[in-house]
């Protein structure tokens, strides 16, 4: 059987992939590699109260909302979770997450620690991944790196940091994000390693 054979019979149920790690750890750069590797994923795309950053895309990247209407989705239900952090809201639309695993997808959701508590309650079979900085120091460095954050915004992200590694032995895998491929390669891995369960 070809590799992209084996991968189609191995994704015909739909599943949901978690990937956690404190901001700045690297969890995007490494999800848009893995999604340029695998397109057949499907990415779900978060709701923020955040501004954009650089190059940030509406609907691709996040769904740019006013606190205002974030808070009537809220209201609604609409959200799978949501978490306030950093003096922003963030959140993962229910509908679409739902309606791709009934059609057999694999959908990967990037959130943060609180979301993906919530989210083990509602999906509790879903598959957990905790990406994990080498260090502190070098995820400090990392933040700083970006230039968009003030040492107020700074010194939150790292206090926090600490609390969502402390919570990684929660998660099904943990990944240091040292190496980048093999990083890459680690949840490439994981994640087809455990469509053959």
């Amino acid at each position: 059987m070809s590799d992209l054979k084996r991968e189609e019979t191995q994704m015909g149920m739909g599943k949901l992939i978690v990937l956690t790690g404190p901001s700045g750890v690297g969890k995007g750069t490494l999800l848009r590699s893995l999604m340029e590797r695998h397109p057949e994923l499907y990415l779900s795309i978060s709701a923020t109260t955040r501004s954009p950053r650089l190059g940030e895309v509406e609907g691709k990247d996040y769904y740019f909302l006013s606190r205002s209407a974030f808070e009537r989705m809220i209201a609604n239900g609409e959200f799978l979770e949501w978490a306030e952090f950093a003096g922003n809201l963030y959140g993962t639309p229910r509908t679409a997450v739902e309606e791709q695993i009934r059609r057999g997808q694999w959908v990967i959701v990037e959130i943060e620690l609180e979301g993906a508590r919530l989210i083990r309650k509602a999906f509790p079979e879903a598959l957990r991944i905790f990406i994990l900085p080498p260090s502190l120091v070098e995820l400090e460095y990392r933040i700083r790196s970006r230039g968009t954050e003030t040492e107020d915004a700074i010194a939150r992200r790292l206090h926090r940091a600490e609390v969502e590694i402390n919570a990684a032995t929660e998660f099904d895998i943990q990944i240091i994000n040292d190496d980048f491929e093999k990083a890459l390669d680690r949840i490439e891995t994981v994640l087809f390693a455990t469509a053959m369960c």
